[in-house]
């Protein structure tokens, strides 16, 4: 596997975003990404409940939930700041709109969203919103906003303008419960599917015209994660009865679904399995400087070994009594070139099932000694990257796998990970540190 060599720095802070900047409690640091220099200090109000960047990295918003208050600050002055109250009926979620000029706050209870400008100090308001999995949605092209509204006991949904924020559409749809909606990346459909309890994934166009309903079943829990293709030739729906059914652009039917099966013996699939080994380094041949290194040099290697088939993926069985049961799709992640699709079936949840969407078929298996966090897609490359909450991060591309130590001290666990926009870095998130992964573009490319 041409993976590229790995280079680490770590950082002891509780948040990170991509450009690089973290929060501590109050105070807000950036730094400059490839030196790792501090650029601007920041201190706020309260303790950080979220921070975001603008789109064209000259803001920064953060976000203190508990007082009901926002703070954004300016890269290029320093000097200006910006503070938004929402005062007593309080804020549970903030987000920035597309131009990176607008900030849209979701008050308490979903009575409203406010969306503040930065340039006008103009303030808009919208009702009704609805407290869902996925209310809010941005085109691509940052034209258009879907917000998911409820009100007299329907489901309805709005589409605004975002340059002006005025209403283009307001349509009801055939929703019992609408759990989400999201563009597809042309922005010329949108998706909406209702709660587990009712399979139901509708398709509309820009001015609310219904292209088409799709159900795979009835009396069972439905759909659990939708996912778009980057070149908005798939819409993939993710399910509880641990399937995953491709539906095309043409048509809006069914083209293929992927199963899950607890034996694999699909001749075309590769299976990688992690074998671990604990070092065992006797004291007496132990070097001097290996001895200054801690419990890095103790941690548990491994290596991925390739399965004969059949191989058997350990299955965990739900527990009926507890509401959102461990078993369906849960994650649905195309890669940036839409060739391949990386799915988790939760009560199979050491597995990352890889498909190849040429081919319609499955491309490769990761099962992990512990169960999947995290994984997500080079933006650039056909690559994932995984972690497992130990001390390793995992790389799978076409050419194969690999299983990379992190050399940190203080036993960090990689719970969470995000890739740089340009591929060539990545963050490992721990609980109370972070570390940024380096890949030798030099060495990749050769």
């Amino acid at each position: 596997m041409k993976a590229g060599l790995l280079f680490f720095f770590c950082l002891t802070f509780l948040l990170c975003c991509t450009p690089q900047a973290t929060c501590v409690q109050y105070r807000l640091v950036v730094r400059d990404v490839s030196t790792l220099q501090i650029l601007q200090l920041y201190t706020c109000l309260d303790q950080v409940s979220h921070m975001e960047w603008s789109s064209d990295s000259l803001f920064i918003l953060c976000a203190m939930y508990n007082r009901g208050l926002v703070q954004v600050w300016s890269l290029e002055q320093p000097d200006w700041h910006c503070k938004i109250d929402e005062g007593s009926i309080g804020l549970v979620s903030s987000r920035w709109s597309p131009d990176g000029r607008h900030i849209l706050n979701t008050t308490e209870f979903h009575l409203r969203v406010t969306v503040w400008s930065l340039c006008t100090k103009a303030v808009s308001y919208i009702k009704y919103p609805k407290a869902c999995q996925k209310g809010i949605d941005f085109s691509r092209d940052g034209r258009y906003m879907a917000l998911a509204e409820r009100r007299d006991c329907k489901d309805y949904v709005c589409v605004f303008v975002c340059d002006d924020w005025h209403l283009l559409r307001h349509f009801e749809t055939e929703t019992q419960d609408l759990a989400g909606l999201e563009w597809s990346p042309n922005g010329c459909v949108l998706a909406v599917w209702d709660s587990c309890l009712e399979y139901m994934v509708l398709l509309y166009s820009l001015d609310g015209r219904l292209l088409s309903t799709y159900s795979a079943y009835e009396w069972s829990l439905g759909v659990k994660s939708v996912s778009w293709s980057p070149s908005s030739q798939f819409l993939a729906i993710g399910s509880y009865d641990e399937k995953v059914r491709i539906l095309n652009h043409i048509t809006w039917k069914k083209i293929t679904q992927f199963e899950h099966p607890a034996i694999i013996d699909n001749t075309k699939a590769t299976v990688y399995k992690e074998a671990e080994k604990r070092p065992g380094v006797g004291s007496d041949e132990m070097p001097l400087h290996n001895i200054t290194m801690g419990a890095t040099l103790f941690n548990t290697q491994s290596k991925y070994e390739i399965c004969p088939l059949p191989v058997q993926i350990p299955v965990v069985k739900p527990d009926p009594d507890r509401a959102s049961p461990k078993i369906g799709i849960s994650v649905l992640a195309f890669s940036s070139d839409s060739r391949y699709l990386a799915t988790k079936n939760d009560n199979m949840a050491t597995a990352v099932w890889v498909w190849d969407m040429q081919k319609m078929s499955l491309e490769a298996v990761l099962e992990q000694t512990s169960a999947v966090r995290c994984f997500q897609w080079d933006p650039l490359r056909p690559r994932l990257a995984l972690c497992a909450g130990n001390t390793k991060l995992y790389l799978w591309s076409p050419g194969g796998c690999v299983s990379v130590q992190v050399p940190t001290e203080g036993g960090f666990q990689v719970q969470s990970l995000n890739w740089h926009c340009s591929g060539d870095s990545l963050i490992l998130l721990g609980k109370e540190q972070l570390c940024l992964c380096y890949m030798d573009t030099d060495q990749e490319d050769k």
